[in-house]
């Protein structure tokens, strides 16, 4: 059976890719906005709204928290794959995120059980709606491009480009009302954005996605008249083998990564001078930063990987320039915490968090929306969400490093020494890692088996993209 696929295109895209722009961007909105928020509440003192945390315990469970949330997609992927299909998993998870916002959102008054049992449902409910959600709706990227398709790695750096804008956004927006009115407004806020995600989906998805997404990827295979449990061949079992060692080294990069979210905004909050004449900029201002470079810098960076056509870099030597890029931003907080000069009281300058961010944004553009399509170009049709879902178990395992890193940084009057040391040990452990990667690179692409462009596509019969075809006529 051949999936019906919609037709039409804008800027010669599927329009439905616009479509799952929009629902990605809406749910990235309520994520970081959460996330900007997260830390910050819970260190904020218990007579302004907050949870009275010390900054270790806060570190630690926003590493836990954001390691379940990037674990759950392996599940999520599973049951998509197996019994759910992509659209429904989106609109269940889409509606468990919504509902844990706003359990979060709750005034603190208006809380008669156990605030920290309400606490714990809210975050549990945003885990289990992110497993359903996030695995699927990077999948569906993938499927409306056939193998070979060139725009396909445009088209997740539009894609990423969604996510991006959502989390540009959110700081400035659920940041403000958190902590200039009340934090649980924000938390309300971000539900919001949870459900202006649901309901584009609702509404626009039969129109523009056509049918793809709505049948499991594994009956969908068994319809082409594959076994359920089929062996992998030596094509699939070699490019599997890529997409675990790669992800492997994503660990180090979005352990350093996610220190802004976690260490560099506790950073922003405490030691950066935030005054631009008579007004304070909110500390959860500086998670957006990274995301508004990315809306900037995506479509250059996309352009010049065009443009360098047969010259461009294969995606292992584009993960070994996201770690020297993650390395080059961590330089620029030793400056910061050299500018402290161990002295905790001495506020350092905007710019050295403001540099950080434009390199990790660099370093993200050559790793994550590159990750996220090879992924879809390497994964087996019937095992297409679950791949996806391994790829962001590896990026949980990082999150869960990062606050465990993270929290070692004190409270005493040896933090400015402390996040030294941990800043230093990220650029030297990204710069390492870099090198390794490097000289694996034409290993990793000779196991791709032509999927990079090297060599002549081999369609077999277990790769997403040799299995799921689409119609590119313009109308």
């Amino acid at each position: 059976m051949s999936l019906e696929k919609p037709v039409g295109t804008i800027f010669g895209h599927p329009k439905g890719l616009f479509l799952l722009f929009g629902t990605e961007m809406w749910e990235r909105f309520s994520y970081y906005g959460m996330r900007a928020i997260l830390v910050l509440y819970l260190v904020a003192l218990t007579e302004s709204g907050g949870m009275g945390w010390s900054n270790s315990d806060a570190l630690s469970l926003y590493g836990t928290y954001t390691f379940l949330v990037y674990v759950t997609p392996l599940f999520g992927g599973w049951l998509a794959d197996n019994v759910l299909g992509q659209r429904k998993s989106i609109i269940i998870g889409g509606l468990l995120m919504a509902a844990g916002q706003f359990t979060l959102g709750v005034p603190h008054e208006y809380i008669i059980s156990n605030e920290m049992t309400f606490f714990y449902t809210g975050l549990a409910l945003l885990i289990i709606g992110n497993g359903m959600f996030k695995p699927n709706i990077s999948t569906m990227v993938g499927d409306l491009y056939k193998e070979g398709d060139h725009r396909r790695d445009g088209a997740f750096t539009i894609f990423y480009m969604g996510i991006n804008l959502g989390a540009a956004i959110a700081p400035l927006i659920v940041g403000t009302i958190a902590e200039k009115f009340e934090w649980q407004y924000g938390f309300i806020a971000a539900g919001i954005g949870m459900l202006m995600s649901i309901i584009l989906q609702v509404s626009l998805g039969n129109k523009y996605l056509g049918d793809i997404g709505i049948e499991p990827a594994v009956k969908q295979s068994n319809t082409k008249g594959q076994a359920k449990k089929e062996s992998l061949t030596k094509i699939e079992f070699d490019r599997i083998k890529v997409i675990f060692i790669m992800s492997a080294f994503t660990i180090i990069f979005w352990a350093g990564f996610e220190q802004g979210g976690g260490l560099m905004n506790l950073f922003a909050s405490e030691y950066t001078d935030r005054w631009i004449m008579n007004f304070e900029v909110p500390a959860s201002w500086f998670q957006s930063v990274s995301a508004i470079f990315i809306v900037i810098l995506a479509p250059s960076v996309a352009s010049c990987w065009i443009k360098m056509d047969h010259k461009e870099p294969t995606s292992p030597v584009k993960f070994a320039l996201a770690l020297i890029f993650l390395a080059i931003g961590f330089l620029f907080m030793i400056g910061a915490t050299m500018q402290q000069g161990g002295d905790i009281t001495v506020k350092t300058s905007m710019m050295w968090l403001i540099m950080a961010y434009l390199f990790h944004t660099l370093g993200e553009l050559c790793l994550s929306p590159i990750g996220l399509s090879m992924v879809t170009k390497l994964a087996p049709l019937r095992l297409a969400s679950v791949m996806m879902g391994i790829w962001f178990f590896f990026t949980g395992m990082a999150n869960y490093v990062a606050g465990y890193v993270g929290s070692f940084i004190g409270e005493s009057t040896e933090s400015a020494n402390n996040a030294m040391v941990i800043f230093a040990g990220i650029a030297i452990t990204a710069t390492l890692s870099a090198v390794i990667i490097y000289l694996l690179s034409d290993r990793l692409v000779y196991w791709m088996h032509g999927a990079e462009g090297v060599h002549q596509p081999q369609k077999h019969e277990g790769s997403i993209i040799a299995q799921q075809g689409m119609s590119t006529e313009r109308i």
